[in-house]
Order: C-alpha cells, then sequence, then structure tokens
C-alpha cells in the first residue's frame, strides 16, 4: 500500500486543521476499510497486478471496461505541488500566515485541477475509496470515489481530477464511508460541487462490487 503523497506534504504541517478533519472522520458510519487498519493518506494496490490483503488474485477485468489508475486522471504535464514550490513548510508553525496562505493557495488550485480529457465517454473499471452523498435507508444511490483513505473528510480535499462523482444504474445497499469499491460504468468530464468536495470526473456506474 502506498500514501498519498498530497497527504505526505500538506501533513503534519497543518496540525491543527488535520484534528479538526479527524474529529469529522469519527461522527462518520465505520467502515470495512477501517477493520482492514487502512491509514489516513493510503492508497489501494495497483489493480491490474496487485493481490488482495487475504491474498487473493483480482478480478478479471470485465472486457467492455478500459481499467485505469488514478495516475490515468491526472495529464501528465501537470504538477499538483506547483504551488507549494519555494516554501519551506517544515520550517513554518501552523499559525505562520505563510502556511495558511499556502493552504489557500492550494485549496484554489487543486479545485481547478486540469482533467484527462481524452476520458470522456470512455467505458472504465477504477477502484476507490467511497464518500456516500444520496442515502435512502441502507442504499446509496449517488457518493465520491476517492484515491486514499481519509480523502475529501480530512482537510485539504484531493485534487479535482483525482474525485470522482458517481451515480448508479441500481442503488447500493450497506455501503459506509470509506468502503473499498470497483466501480464499472461510463465516465465523463465535468464538475461537479459537493459539500465534501469538487469532483472533475463524473461516472455513470453500470456496476459497484467491493475490492478487490
Amino acid at each position: 500500500m502506498d500514501t498519498s503523497p498530497y497527504l505526505r506534504l500538506c501533513f503534519p504541517r497543518f496540525a491543527i486543521l488535520f484534528l479538526i478533519g479527524w474529529i469529522v472522520l469519527a461522527t462518520q458510519p465505520s467502515s470495512a476499510a477501517e477493520n482492514k487498519d487502512y491509514r489516513i493518506g493510503e492508497r489501494l494496490s495497483p489493480p491490474a497486478s496487485a493481490k488482495s490483503k487475504n491474498n487473493r488474485a483480482p478480478q478479471a477485468v470485465p472486457v467492455a471496461y478500459k481499467e485505469k489508475t488514478w495516475d490515468d486522471l491526472m495529464p501528465k504535464s501537470w504538477d499538483p505541488m506547483a504551488p507549494l514550490k519555494g516554501l519551506q513548510l517544515d520550517q513554518m508553525k501552523d499559525s505562520d500566515p505563510r502556511a495558511i496562505q499556502a493552504l489557500e493557495n492550494i485549496r484554489e488550485a487543486w479545485k481547478s485541477a486540469p482533467v484527462e480529457r481524452s476520458l470522456d465517454g470512455e467505458r472504465i473499471r477504477i477502484p476507490g475509496f467511497v464518500i456516500p452523498l444520496e442515502r435512502a435507508g441502507n442504499k446509496v444511490s449517488e457518493f465520491l470515489l476517492v484515491p486514499y483513505f481519509g480523502a475529501c473528510i480530512h482537510t485539504p480535499p484531493p485534487p479535482s481530477n483525482q474525485i470522482i462523482h458517481v451515480r448508479t444504474a441500481k442503488p447500493v445497499a450497506n455501503m459506509r464511508t470509506m468502503d473499498t469499491m470497483w466501480v464499472n460504468g461510463l465516465m465523463q468530464v465535468g464538475k461537479v460541487d459537493t459539500e465534501m468536495g469538487q469532483a472533475g470526473y463524473q461516472l455513470k456506474a453500470e456496476r459497484v462490487v467491493p475490492y478487490p
């Protein structure tokens, strides 16, 4: 498992904001992901080759879908850390105006992060952590898919090109915050604002199953 580079650079530099985010996470429903001991910022194993924690081989990729990684969603020429270049965050206190401004700068840069337009209209398959948005009883029909544990719950949220807004063809039962899922469906480029963050992509899910 890998840890998100976004969190490695932004934490624990903004420790106060991190603690606020942790309180928010503590109020969310417990999830299967937590039971698997995922750490904040931890990513799932590369789907094409990695085995699950119980050593089962990954599921075969349906022919109709192209398997994607989260790196595929970022244009190769884009540098997510550009707003922090030249700053020595390790020498700043959380109350330092420069640190506060740096957080605001990266929030704005990540909110308008460029998307990979070649993905528009593709039928893809991608794994990630889920954040339910629209719930009716124990069924979820709308959620965010994110690349690492704690994303969109801790500060700052990931770049918008690392958040997928998902609507399902059929509601998914018993989905909990930070559960890990494979999502298959039609990808579209287009921003969606939610209370948990801005998504740069939309996915019309045709199949949602537990990861791996």
